[in-house]
This record gives structure tokens, sequence and C-alpha cells, in this order.
């Protein structure tokens, strides 16, 4: 079966290194992820780095959450690295388009609106002031007595004259020079926390991976997220699912919601119940923040689901907690 971005969220929530990342966003630590440029090693993300452990890792860890759909990324910029050896460490000259030689001189070109005499600027120049060479009448006021009509350049090898010169690389490091057509180039981004991801990923980790590790300890199997099969040969998706026993397993299943009105509708009741309906399991039980709806309350009471509330996720954990050892 093919993963959902939801899935697929649910799953790197609950890696240990997303959690690290993710906290940065959520605490407010960063707002977002830009790189930082080496000369030598082209553009880095030091804070992945030191959460992954290894700059080799830095490019996947941050794809994933991109596909996922956890980041939208921005192109920041793109880097260029020499073919022969790899290096970042280059450095751009323009050439003559002639003898490809990079001592050229750029030079702006001035025309005299008056008389229409067009020469390089430093031709002009007569101490501080620009004089025309051909009427000899100074040119003060820059777009009335005279324009900028370009730039032009100067080989001091061959030289010859032209307007647009030739691109090349040098890498610094081995010294080899490549053309534009060899150039190998990166796309560079930097990072940020899609808005609507946020509170899920809050949830996500703060609430389900705590949950985990509780029934982990108590020595039950755990899965999140868990698809079980119904007897309509359909799966379905819960939050997470808890195993114990090895002949006769018992299964709790667990789903989460979250309203940012006053209280959870009773919508997420219904979705849990076509769920719970079809796979049977022995428990089942909802999270709802900040609380849970009169008539939601009524619909799981009827269904047999047992609704667990919370302010917030760390009331919303304690009470799932107490809930279940009153169980035990």
């Amino acid at each position: 079966m093919q993963k959902t971005g939801k899935t697929k969220r649910a799953e790197l929530y609950k890696d240990r290194n997303t959690q690290a990342f993710l906290s940065k966003f959520l605490s407010g630590e960063i707002g977002e992820l830009k790189p930082v440029y080496d000369p030598k090693l082209g553009y880095r993300y030091p804070v992945i780095e030191a959460i992954v452990g290894d700059a080799a890792n830095v490019e996947d860890f941050l794809n994933r959450l991109c596909e996922a759909g956890v980041l939208e990324r921005r192109l920041y910029d793109k880097i260029i690295y020499c073919p022969k050896c790899g290096s970042a460490n280059i450095s751009v000259h323009y050439c003559c388009p002639y003898c490809k030689s990079f001592s050229i001189q750029k030079s702006s070109l001035i025309e005299h609106v008056k008389c229409g005499y067009m020469d390089i600027e430093e031709n002009f120049l007569k101490g501080n002031k620009l004089i025309c060479p051909k009427c000899h009448e100074e040119l003060k006021k820059l777009d009335v007595d005279y324009r900028r009509a370009g730039t032009w350049c100067v080989c001091k090898d061959c030289s010859k004259s032209f307007d647009i010169p030739v691109t090349a690389h040098f890498c610094r490091e081995c010294h080899a020079n490549s053309a534009f057509e060899d150039a190998v180039i990166k796309d560079v981004y930097d990072y940020s926390l899609k808005e609507e991801i946020r509170e899920e990923a809050a949830v996500g980790w703060v609430i389900i991976e705590p949950i985990g590790e509780f029934l982990r300890e108590n020595g039950l199997e755990v899965e999140s997220p868990a698809f079980l099969k119904g007897k309509s040969g359909a799966n379905h998706m819960f939050d997470m699912a808890a195993y114990k026993g090895d002949v006769k397993r018992k299964v709790m299943v667990i789903d989460l919601a979250i309203s940012t009105e006053d209280a959870v509708p009773e919508q997420p009741v219904i979705a849990l119940f076509a769920k719970i309906f079809d796979v049977s399991p022995d428990s089942a039980y909802l999270i709802a923040i900040p609380k849970m709806s009169e008539n939601g309350k009524k619909m799981a009471e009827l269904y047999n689901i047992k609704v667990v509330e919370g302010k917030n996720q760390k009331e919303a954990v304690k009470a799932l907690k107490d809930e279940l050892f009153k169980k035990e």
C-alpha cells in the first residue's frame, strides 16, 4: 500500500533526529533554516549536521521532510562545483572572447547628448570633471548633458575591444579552468516549517512518542501509525495501536483529535467508530484536546470509545496514563 503524506509524517515524527529538529522550530529557536557558506565545502546546514551527525546525511534528511510535506523550501542560491575535483572554491573569470584572457579592463560608455560623441568614461575625465573630447564642453548632469550607454571592455593581452565578456570558472583548489558548459551547478535552498504542519508536528511527537514509550515500558508492543485489517478486508489507519499477549493478543487503538475552538466536535468519534466497527479491537481511546464536546462524549459512550481530555499535550498524556493505570 502506498504511503500517504500523513502516514510518512507520522513515521518521521517517531524519529529522534526529526524530533530534535522540529523542536527547534516549535520552540521558536529557529524560524527559518538558512544555509551557511563555507569557501571550501560550499553551503552547509550546521544545525542539521549537529543533529544527524554526518554532513553526508543532511540532504537526504531534508529531502524526506520536504517529500512528506513537513517543510517547504525556497531557492536561496546556486553553487558551482569544479568538474575536475568537486571543490566549491570557485572563482568566476570574465574573459576576452578572442584570446580567452581574463586580463580585461571594464569601462562605462558615455554619450554626450548635445554633440553625440561616444567614448569610454576614462577619455572624458579631466581631473574631477567630465569634458567632451570632441566639443570640449563640460558634462554636468547625468541624463541631461550625457547618458551612460553601456559597458565596454578592452583586453590587456590582445588589445581587442568588446562589450560582453565570456565567463570561465577557475578552481582555487586544483587550479583547473572550466567553461560554463562543463559547470556542475547545484540548487541551494532555505527551509521553513509549514504552518499547517506546526500543530500536527507538535502532537505527532509530543503526544504520540511519550505514550508509545509508556506503553512499551509496560510490556506492550506498539505501532505508530498502525494499519489494521478489518472484517471487510479494508486497512484502517490509527495513530497508535498497542498489543498485549502472545496467544490471545489484546489490541488497543488510539486516535488523536485537536480543536482550535472550545471543544473537539463529534466527527472524530464517528470516524473512529467506523474503523473500530470493522476492526473490532479490545479497546479504543480518543484523545481530545482541549476537550470533547458534549455530543461527542455521548456518542463515544454509545460506541464504547473512551475519551481522554487534556487542555494541552502534557495534560492529555498524563490523563491517558492515569486511565490506563486505572484499567490495570
